[in-house]
C-alpha cells in the first residue's frame, strides 16, 4: 500500500469550479457513497486521486471503499492506450475473445478453451479465479508486449 502526504505531495486540489460545477475529486465521493459502493477497480495512472478521495470521505463520515489499481496498456510510446491517444475502441460483436485476451494481459492465466464458454462462464471463471499478486508492481504493459492483443482477438467458434 502506497502512503501519501496531501500536504507535501497534492496541497490545495479543486472541489468547486469557478464555473459552479462541482470537480470530479467530490463529486464522485459523494457519487460513490449515494450508490453504495464498496470496491472500485481503476488504472493505476489515477492512483494518486485515491488519497483526495479517502481524504473527502472521511471529512465527510462517508465509508471508504476497497480499492484495486491495475496496470495501463500504453502505447510503444509509452503513452496510455485511450481513445484520446488515438486506440481503436474493443469490438462489440463477439466480446469473448476480447474478454479472455484481458484476462490473458492481466495475467490471470484463463484455460486455452476459455474463450469459446459463454460470456456469463467466461465471467464466472474470472471471478473465481481472479488473483492479484501477478500485477503487484506492474504499473504498464506495452500494446506490443501482451501475447494475446485484446484489439484484434478473433473469435474462437465452439
Amino acid at each position: 500500500m502506497r502512503t501519501q502526504h496531501l500536504e507535501s505531495e497534492s496541497g490545495d486540489f479543486i472541489i468547486k469550479r469557478r464555473d459552479g460545477l462541482i470537480a470530479y475529486q467530490l463529486a464522485v465521493v459523494v457519487d460513490d457513497e449515494l450508490q453504495g459502493i464498496t470496491e472500485v477497480v481503476r488504472g493505476i495512472d489515477i492512483l494518486d486521486s485515491t488519497a483526495r478521495q479517502i481524504w473527502l470521505q472521511r471529512l465527510l463520515g462517508y465509508r471508504t471503499p476497497r480499492y484495486i489499481h491495475l496496470p495501463v496498456v500504453t502505447h510503444p510510446n509509452g503513452d496510455k492506450l485511450s481513445k484520446l491517444t488515438g486506440a481503436p475502441g474493443i469490438p462489440l460483436d463477439n466480446t469473448r475473445p476480447s474478454l479472455v485476451a484481458a484476462l490473458e494481459a492481466l495475467q490471470q492465466a484463463p484455460p486455452a478453451d476459455l474463450a469459446a464458454a459463454s460470456l456469463s462462464d467466461i465471467w464466472r471463471w474470472a471471478v473465481q479465479n481472479w488473483k492479484l499478486e501477478p500485477l503487484q508492481g506492474v504499473t504498464a504493459m506495452s500494446i506490443d508486449s501482451i501475447s494475446a492483443n485484446i484489439l484484434t482477438a478473433t473469435p474462437s467458434m465452439p
